[in-house]
């Protein structure tokens, strides 16, 4: 395999702008002003399909011989590799089989199929699909294009870190780069330790796919059982060899994020270009948020890489719900108030100024009535804060803020049939969404009506939705 100056020059001689853009290293302003700290994006969301995949697989393939092309090329891919090397077979005049995992989002299939790729789906993660991949490739002799674990690949990702040494000539403190299988953080840090060995470059995994991780604090490469599907475009079971090499040797150190902080980091970057990232795409901004608090950082020239923006339409219900958590802006408990008449109301006045983000409830005692609260926050430590402030008032508070169950399950899971709500009438109410305005509602209900049931989440909307 090639040494570290051998990538060097593969880099700098990589064919990979026959299809991709120089992409854009842009400020992050919003993002920077909250951490006190320069953060820039490197925006391979902007290639032609929406990732940086299409640099390695084009060079990979504009390498390949006229014998070989004439006999087509497979690969395995999560999806956006597939739309690379589904491009690059269109440019170069070959024929591209792509087998995807069966979780792969529907955008992503769509993309590879419009660009003229034939598509099999196999497995649910990519280490399956690549295992179907080897099978094809050997029954119908085409040429394998693997995503991550071949020099030229590399290469090509690597091209990427001399963009932004070349668009950002100042002090760079540290690059944050996602990792799947290891293709694109081999590369970059190929080129950025041969040029500029003092920037550090970080490796962000989610805790659910860190196989890199596992394998460099192992001493070899260690395959997970199984992987989370979240960030799809970094579900891998099992990093390369070639990959494992390059990063246990040139990576300086790694973040895991969760769900919550990688939803809140799309969220980030959005507010800052206009731009919605895939889950894995926005892994690299969910980690300087994360490092910079960890480590107190100010002052500093932080790079994510935002490598994807493949995502399916129907996520970002999911997405804008746990961004409020990955920020720490919303808290939730349990609380247990008195079951009387006024009482909800009474709960209500104790919340204060606060913003009501979600209040669900069910009767189902005579005596204690048992609420699902949201709450706006600020900062992580107002949740505790706020629960000591129940409990003085008398109210059996329980802190479901870090709770996944809570977050996943129990807020819609507050009804069903309660043999105490005799007579009663489900009602919804419409009402302009404001500061102050459930508070206003329940001071204008006649005070001989008991509340039976009540759902309530505030959706950013105009309008309120009150059943």
């Amino acid at each position: 395999m090639p040494q570290k100056l051998d990538y060097l020059k593969r880099i700098l001689t990589a064919r990979v702008y026959d299809v991709a853009v120089e992409s854009a290293l842009e400020p992050a302003r919003n993002l920077s002003s909250r951490l006190n700290n320069q953060v820039l994006l490197k925006r391979e969301d902007q290639q032609p399909v929406f990732s940086f995949k299409l640099r390695g697989a084009y060079n990979k393939m504009a390498h390949l011989s006229a014998e070989q092309l004439s006999r087509g090329v497979i690969c395995a891919s999560a999806g956006n590799h597939a739309q690379g090397v589904a491009l690059s077979a269109r440019k170069l005049g070959t024929k591209a089989l792509i087998v995807m995992p069966v979780t792969t989002p529907k955008v992503k299939i769509e993309a590879v199929q419009a660009l003229g790729g034939t598509v099999v789906l196999q497995g649910e993660s990519y280490s399956d699909a690549y295992q179907h991949a080897l099978q094809l490739q050997a029954e119908q002799n085409l040429v394998f294009v693997h995503p991550f674990d071949d020099p030229e690949v590399i290469a090509g990702q690597g091209t990427i870190g001399m963009e932004i040494l070349r668009q950002h000539q100042g002090p760079i403190d540290a690059v944050f780069v996602a990792i799947g299988g290891g293709g694109l953080i081999s590369g970059v840090a190929s080129y950025l330790k041969a040029v500029r060995p003092e920037i550090r470059v970080i490796g962000v995994q989610t805790h659910d796919s860190n196989a890199m991780q596992q394998s460099v604090q192992a001493g070899h490469r260690v395959q997970l059982h199984d992987v989370g599907l979240f960030s799809d475009g970094t579900a891998v079971k099992m990093v390369g060899e070639e990959t494992f090499r390059l990063t246990r040797e040139l990576v300086d150190d790694f973040v895991l994020v969760d769900t919550d902080e990688v939803c809140a980091a799309i969220k980030d970057v959005f507010q800052d270009t206009r731009s919605v990232m895939e889950p894995a795409g926005a892994l690299g901004v969910a980690a300087i948020k994360q490092y910079v608090q960890r480590h107190g950082l100010q002052g500093q020239t932080l790079v994510a890489i935002t490598c994807g923006a493949n995502i399916n339409f129907d996520r970002l219900r999911f997405v804008a719900e746990r961004a409020e958590f990955g920020e720490q802006r919303e808290a939730l408990f349990a609380v247990t108030i008195p079951e009387r008449p006024g009482a909800f109301k009474a709960f209500c006045e104790a919340v204060g100024p606060r913003s009501v983000t979600e209040f669900n409830y069910r009767m189902s005692d005579a005596e204690a009535a048992h609420v699902f609260v949201g709450l706006s926050i600020q900062r992580r430590e107002e949740a505790a804060q706020i629960a000591q402030q129940f409990e003085a008032l008398g109210f059996s508070t329980v802190d479901l803020t870090d709770d996944e169950l809570a977050k996943e399950h129990a807020r819609h899971l507050v009804g069903g049939r309660a043999p105490l709500a005799t007579d009663e009438r489900l009602l919804r109410f419409v009402f302009p969404e404001r500061p102050g305005a459930l508070l206003k509602f329940l001071s204008s209900m006649n005070p001989a009506w008991n509340i039976s049931l009540f759902h309530y989440r505030n959706q950013g909307a105009d309008y309120l939705f009150l059943r």
